[in-house]
């Protein structure tokens, strides 16, 4: 149909605190002017609708109310003894719906408004018709001859966002387009147009969370994994062991990762959380060989080699299960079955790819992880010199 725009949208989305729009992402300028918001924001559209990696690109500054510009003039105000709000009030009497009395009945009540009839309000030429009430003469000037009338177009509604005037651009990306390649160009076009300080520019939705991840992401996954790495050894009385459970965590990540690209999928927020969980899910493998290893060096007197063995044998059963059973729960999500599907799916691709991979390579090098880090920590059967044991 000539002049109709769709816009597509998931079924089943995550609202990550983004206006309402058209599009996924969003892309807010603030300013005390609405007027000077709104020319920038509409240089920026622009260049946003100029490059080919955005799509959608639609603003919510809609220009396409009229509105009537009044110049008053001061002076002649000033010398026929009218301020400016007796011009305000004069105004808001014939256009405003001034309540100016209520008639109150034994049925009902009825607000009596004051305003001008429906056909003298239509044009701007109507203003002519309103008189104000000058002091120095004590006589009704009409507002033509203190005002000029000036016809101009304006916005329908103005937005705020934290009571600050606020336009809002939404986009949606191409196909294969990281949105961190759209951040950057969204802040290569605030330079090349000069944005003046006085604008205050933010992201909304999926792009604010994005941008906030940027910086914090990497410190939560140290900090996650130092945590881990304390409990596990105040739980073996290790220092060196963690780190041999903690090794095969990078062959998930990079499995995670492959499969994604694989599947030509994004490395969404939803693949993010797909990532972290395999943090929790991938070190079981370790944990179930590295446990028993260390009770067998412990209390059966195991030397390293021996002990590690028996622990790879013993433990393949178990952790051929478990780790099958993690494949399978998450197979529906990675498969894409049921309603809004495309938005879970990047969580199973990732966590099935990351469980994969980090199965063949964890049952591979922690066995020798184990036996190169044992030297270090001291785990073995105690041995206690003859000459101490004599005397006992």
């Amino acid at each position: 149909l000539p002049g109709l725009q769709v816009f597509m949208r998931p079924v089943q989305n995550l609202q990550l605190g983004g206006r309402a729009s058209k599009s996924r992402y969003q892309f807010t300028l603030q300013s005390v002017g609405f007027e000077g918001v709104n020319e920038w924001s509409e240089k920026l559209l622009e260049k946003l609708r100029s490059d080919p990696i955005f799509r959608d690109v639609t603003s919510d500054s809609q220009l396409k109310g009229l509105n009537v510009q009044i110049d008053i003039n001061r002076e002649k105000a000033a010398q026929s003894g009218v301020t400016i709000a007796d011009i305000r009030q004069a105004l808001y009497n014939a256009f405003g719906q001034r309540q100016v009395s209520t008639i109150y009945t034994s049925v009902n009540t009825y607000y009596v408004i004051l305003e001008t009839a429906e056909d003298q309000r239509q044009f701007e030429t109507d203003l002519a018709k309103v008189f104000v009430r000058g002091r120095s003469t004590n006589q009704l000037i009409p507002l033509s001859s203190l005002a000029s009338f000036k016809r101009t177009i304006g916005p329908t509604a103005v937005n705020h966002q934290g009571q600050i005037p606020a336009v809002t651009l939404s986009f949606n990306l191409a196909p294969d387009v990281p949105l961190g390649d759209a951040t950057d160009k969204i802040e290569k076009y605030v330079k090349d147009i000069q944005l003046p300080p006085s604008i205050i520019t933010s992201y909304g939705g999926d792009a604010k969370v994005f941008k906030g991840n940027q910086g914090g992401q990497f410190i939560l996954i140290i900090a996650s994994l130092l945590v881990i790495y304390i409990l596990l050894g105040v739980l073996y009385e290790s220092y060196i062991h963690p780190i041999t459970i903690l090794a095969g965590l990078p062959s998930a990540a990079i499995g995670a990762l492959l499969s994604l690209w694989m599947f030509g999928m994004e490395l969404t927020i939803i693949a993010t959380i797909g990532i972290l969980m395999l943090i929790g899910i991938v070190k079981k493998n370790a944990i179930l060989m590295i446990d028993f290893a260390l009770d067998a060096q412990r209390n059966q007197n195991m030397s390293p080699t021996e002990a590690i063995r028996s622990a790879c044998i013993l433990r393949f059963r178990p952790i051929m299960m478990t780790t099958l059973t993690a494949i399978v729960g998450a197979l529906p999500i990675a498969l894409g079955l049921g309603a809004g599907a495309e938005l879970r799916q990047p969580l199973g691709v990732s966590v099935v790819g990351g469980l994969i991979l980090s199965q063949f390579v964890t049952l591979f090098i922690t066995p020798v992880i184990y036996l190169y880090l044992d030297r270090w920590s001291g785990n073995g059967p105690l041995e206690i010199p003859p000459e101490i044991l004599k005397d006992t």
